[in-house]
């Protein structure tokens, strides 16, 4: 019996979703099309490889049995594909960056649009993600990510230092006490199912019994937010060419060991190996030889 990749990468995309809609999104298919295809290839597998319910598609024994050769099934088809694509001599096409939301709203955006005025045969795609996507099975071609790559098929290719901050709007800070402290600040912050998203922890270990005065799944919500007076936000302060006007402003506050962090360029490989990819991250490092420089 032969599993086509095709197949392959259904059920893992609803493996790794816990759902059929999940998958669809992922995919970028209908859900009905998830089910039809899954049906067939539980049929040909001759077992089911997941338990249906309210709460989603949990893996049955057969199915966990898939999951491992689904996953380096994956790695080895995001191999092939960048294999393929090096023989291509120009830099042209489209480049898939993904990043934290604040990154991707503050520096890839503006980034992008650099990019295709010196190269306009170059398009980029910015995935604003607070999880990780997978480099080595091909769901991005590029990385900024907030911890350096651990897997042996991921290549760190630069690191940059970041300066922390305490950020508020003008009229929050005409209200606050002229030596306010981390605790005394009203805070904007990440909602479920994002709370062990950067900086709650931090702010968590730092002050007793921390309680958001506003929370949000989504960047630019709690940006607005934060514009609007309602709290602090704490963010990377990267100057760079591209930066765009801001009605928020720094407070002197001391974040402790959270006062720096780093953002890593990390890719599969075999990536640079593409002259499209290899070309963006060539200029993603010097944007980031700038700002070192400033």
């Amino acid at each position: 019996m032969d599993i086509s990749w095709d197949d392959a990468r259904l059920f893992l995309a609803i493996a790794e979703t816990g759902s059929f809609s999940g998958a669809a999104r992922r995919l970028r298919i209908g859900q009905p099309t998830v089910s039809r295809r899954l049906a067939a290839l539980e049929y040909a597998v001759g077992a089911a490889l997941f338990r249906r319910s309210v709460d989603g598609a949990a893996l049955t024994a057969a199915g966990e049995r898939l999951v491992v050769p689904a996953k380096k099934m994956a790695e080895w088809a995001g191999e092939l594909h960048r294999a393929a694509e090096s023989a291509d001599s120009s830099p042209r096409g489209l480049v898939r960056v993904t990043s934290t939301p604040f990154v991707g709203f503050d520096f890839l955006a503006p980034f992008a649009a650099f990019v295709a005025q010196k190269h306009p045969d170059l398009r980029l795609e910015v995935q604003s993600q607070v999880r990780y996507l997978d480099l080595a099975r091909g769901e991005a071609d590029l990385a900024l990510r907030g911890q350096p790559p651990a897997s042996p098929d991921l290549k760190l290719v630069d690191t940059l230092e970041i300066t922390n901050g305490v950020f508020v709007s003008r009229a929050l800070k005409a209200r606050l006490p002229r030596k306010v402290t981390l605790q005394q600040l009203p805070w904007v912050a990440w909602a479920p199912p994002f709370e062990a998203v950067p900086p709650n922890p931090q702010l968590e270990s730092l002050i007793p019994g921390f309680t958001p005065s506003f929370t949000a799944d989504n960047y630019l919500l709690l940006l607005a937010a934060a514009e609007a007076g309602l709290g602090a936000m704490v963010l990377g302060r990267m100057p760079h060419r591209f930066q765009r006007p801001t009605r928020l402003v720094p407070l002197e506050l001391d974040l402790g060991p959270f006062a720096r962090s780093q953002t890593h360029l990390v890719c599969a490989k075999s990536a640079l190996d593409i002259p499209r990819v290899r070309r963006v991250s060539e200029l993603l490092l010097a944007e980031f030889q700038r700002i070192r420089a400033r």
